[in-house]
C-alpha cells in the first residue's frame, strides 16, 4: 500500500522536474560500479564493436540516462490521463500503415521492442482500436495496482500471459482484432529457438511468429522516441517484413530479430540495455557470468 501511494505522490510532480531527477541518478549510476552500468556495457559492447572506448563509454551514459527517464516517464504517465500521453506526441510517422492494416480486417500484431516510452502507444493505440494485450501481474502488489489502475484507462482487454491468454488473442485475431506484443524478451526455452539478436545466437521468442503464420495477420512495428528537448516524443509506425508469417518458423524469428534491430537502430541510446537479453545464448552460454571489462 505505502508504495502504491508513493508512486502516485511521485506522479504529482511536473515531468520535466522528475527527468531531472533521473538524470541525477543516472550520474550516479554510470559513475560507480552499479550492476545498470555493468550489464549495459556488456550488452553494448556485444552489439556494437565496432565502437571505440570513447564512443562506447558515451553510448553507455547516454543508455543508463535514458533508461532512468524511461521508468520515471512510465510512473508519471501511468498516473495522468489517456490525454496526457496523446499531448506529449509531437510528431506520428507512418500512421496510415496502422489504419490500412486495421481496415483489412485480417488482424494486426503490433510489435513494440522495450524502446523509448513505449507505455504512452497505449493511449495512441486506444485512438483506433480495443487492443487485446496479455499482463503478467507484478510480484510487488502495489506497483500492481498502480499499473492495473493505469491499464482500467483505456480500452484495452486485458487476458492472462498463459495457454487461455494465448488462445482467446488467436481469437481476437482472427476477428480482425489488435494485440501488442513486446518479443525482445527472453523467454523460457519452451517458448522460443535460437536466431541472432545483434549478432548474438540467442534464444528467441516464438510467440509472434506462431501467431502471424497460423492468422496470416498484419504485423507491425511501433516505437515511441524521445525528443531532443525531452518534452515530447514521436510515434513511428512501420511495416515489418512479410517473411515473419513463413511457416519456416527459423526464418521467422531470424527476420523478426533483424527488424527489431532495425527499429533500436533508430535511437539505440533510448533501448533497455540493462535487460539480460543474451543470458541463454546457443551452446548454454550466459554471457553475463564471463569478466568482460567494463
Amino acid at each position: 500500500m505505502a508504495i502504491y501511494f508513493l508512486l502516485k505522490c511521485i506522479a504529482i510532480l511536473p515531468l520535466s522536474f522528475l527527468q531531472k531527477i533521473a538524470r541525477w541518478a543516472a550520474f550516479f549510476l554510470f559513475h560507480t560500479h552499479s550492476n545498470i552500468k555493468r550489464i549495459t556495457s556488456i550488452n553494448l559492447k556485444l552489439a556494437y564493436p565496432e565502437l571505440n572506448e570513447i564512443e562506447l563509454q558515451h553510448r553507455i551514459r547516454l543508455s543508463i540516462q535514458s533508461q532512468c527517464m524511461t521508468y520515471i516517464e512510465f510512473v508519471k504517465c501511468w498516473r495522468m490521463s489517456p490525454q496526457y500521453s496523446l499531448d506529449l506526441l509531437k510528431n506520428i510517422h507512418g500512421a496510415e500503415r496502422l489504419e490500412e492494416a486495421l481496415a483489412n480486417k485480417k488482424g494486426v500484431i503490433v510489435v513494440i521492442p522495450h524502446l523509448g516510452c513505449w507505455e504512452l502507444l497505449n493511449a495512441w493505440l486506444n485512438i483506433y482500436t480495443q487492443p487485446m494485450i496479455m499482463y503478467k501481474p507484478d510480484k510487488i502488489k502495489g506497483v500492481n495496482r498502480y499499473i492495473l489502475n493505469a491499464r482500467q484507462k483505456f480500452n484495452a482487454t486485458l487476458v492472462p500471459t498463459d495457454e487461455t491468454g494465448i488462445r482467446q488473442i488467436f481469437k481476437h485475431l482472427k476477428q480482425g482484432g489488435l494485440t501488442v506484443v513486446l518479443p525482445d524478451h527472453l523467454p523460457k526455452a519452451s517458448g522460443g529457438i535460437y536466431s541472432h539478436f545483434f549478432q548474438q545466437n540467442t534464444l528467441s521468442a516464438t510467440l509472434v511468429s506462431k501467431m502471424a503464420a497460423k492468422t496470416q495477420c498484419n504485423v507491425i512495428g511501433l516505437s515511441c522516441i524521445r525528443n531532443p528537448e525531452l518534452s515530447s516524443f514521436d510515434v513511428h509506425c512501420i511495416d515489418l517484413p512479410t517473411s515473419i508469417q513463413s511457416s519456416d518458423l527459423q526464418q521467422s524469428v531470424d527476420s523478426l530479430n533483424l527488424a527489431m534491430q532495425e527499429m533500436i537502430h533508430l535511437a539505440p541510446e533510448q533501448y533497455i540495455w540493462s535487460y539480460k537479453r543474451f543470458r541463454n545464448c546457443y551452446g548454454n552460454v550466459n554471457v553475463y557470468c564471463k569478466q568482460l571489462t567494463i
